[in-house]
């Protein structure tokens, strides 16, 4: 029996460049991983290339990486999940894998976010849809695709409720120069996942208007006292903003260019339109739908979160960049 054979198959669902780069790893630590994504043609031509050049290129897949073009292709030995979708994907992926003729055990997700239309976390839809025995699991944390596929070191958050789960999820990663540690704090994971978004597109749009680095400190700093704010009223615990899947990876997402986030703020604070950006970008921008779903749920918990709310404003409201700035500049001084 080889090493790969010793180890639990693992099926990622979302072949977009993090899913591909979570499959790409999880296969070099000896594993056997399935890649599979909801485009038929998409997935014949990374099944082709061994390689997924629109997101990821040049970077070739492992071997024990396998691509399928349907995902009736995946063997019943299979029962071992991570979803790796865009937030309003998530609870239709969900409803179907439970058609799949062998029933998922264990649903881990990659996914940050927050649903439209009803503010609910990955974990609630998972709540609501799943059967209680299979066992679930989030990974979070500062981490830009490319880097992963490239072996680069990283470290993420593995949460769930049942640490044997978090441990199981914690073995598919922790692995050559990756490091996934493990806790409880569903509800604080995700949220920092989620809202980090929303602060990466404020920071961007202050450093699109040209606004320094100053500018840029505070809104990351003030940004991570509102994700605590709302974290620790949705029932998240003060410790995990202060880890890698709240200051981690909003610090990340803020200040590096390889963030989507931040790239379309910093194309709305220098004057272009957002379809324009996110076109140009051509890949799911999960902060734009987060930002209202935030927003949404700040007001529903009595939360205030200026920062936020100028997010909002700007996408959905069609505020000017420099005025929201100036608005959260202006507001009355206060205790910090």
């Amino acid at each position: 029996m080889t090493a790969t054979d010793a180890k639990s198959p693992v099926a990622i669902i979302g072949a977009g460049s993090w899913g591909t780069a979570l499959a790409m790893h999880i296969a070099k630590g000896g594993r056997k991983a399935y890649l599979w994504g909801h485009d038929p043609e998409q997935m014949k031509t990374l099944a082709a290339d061994r390689s997924n050049e629109q997101f990821l290129p040049g970077l070739a897949f492992p071997d024990s990486l396998e691509v399928l073009v349907d995902i009736s292709e995946l063997p019943s030995t299979c029962n071992n999940f991570l979803v790796v979708v865009p937030s309003h994907a998530f609870r239709q992926v969900l409803r179907s894998l439970l058609q799949l003729p062998s029933p998922p055990e264990l649903i881990a997700w990659g996914t940050k976010g927050l649903e439209k239309g009803t503010s609910l976390l990955m974990s609630d839809i998972a709540d609501e849809e799943l059967p209680a025995e299979i066992k679930t699991a989030v990974i979070s944390g500062p981490s830009f695709a490319g880097e992963v596929a490239r072996g680069m070191p990283t470290a993420v958050t593995v949460a769930s409720s049942d640490n044997e789960t978090a441990a199981e999820v914690t073995s598919w990663l922790h692995h050559h120069q990756f490091r996934a540690y493990t806790q409880e704090d569903l509800i604080g994971v995700q949220i920092g996942g989620a809202l980090k978004n929303v602060m990466a597109i404020a920071a961007g749009i202050s450093d699109g208007l040209g606004f320094g680095a100053n500018a840029r400190a505070a809104l990351i700093t003030r940004g991570l006292a509102e994700i605590t704010r709302l974290g620790i009223k949705a029932g998240g615990q003060i410790e995990t903003f202060m880890g890698l899947a709240g200051m981690g990876d909003l610090v990340l997402t803020c200040t590096d260019d390889q963030s989507r986030n931040r790239r379309v703020g910093l194309g709305l604070g220098k004057g272009g339109t957002l379809q324009e950006i996110i076109d140009e970008i051509g890949q799911e921008v999960e902060g734009v739908q987060s930002a209202a779903a935030t927003w949404e749920l700040s007001r529903e918990l009595d939360v205030p979160m200026p920062i936020t709310e100028q997010v909002y404003n700007v996408l959905y409201r069609d505020l000017p960049a420099l005025k929201a700035v100036q608005n959260l500049l202006h507001r009355d001084p206060k205790h910090e």
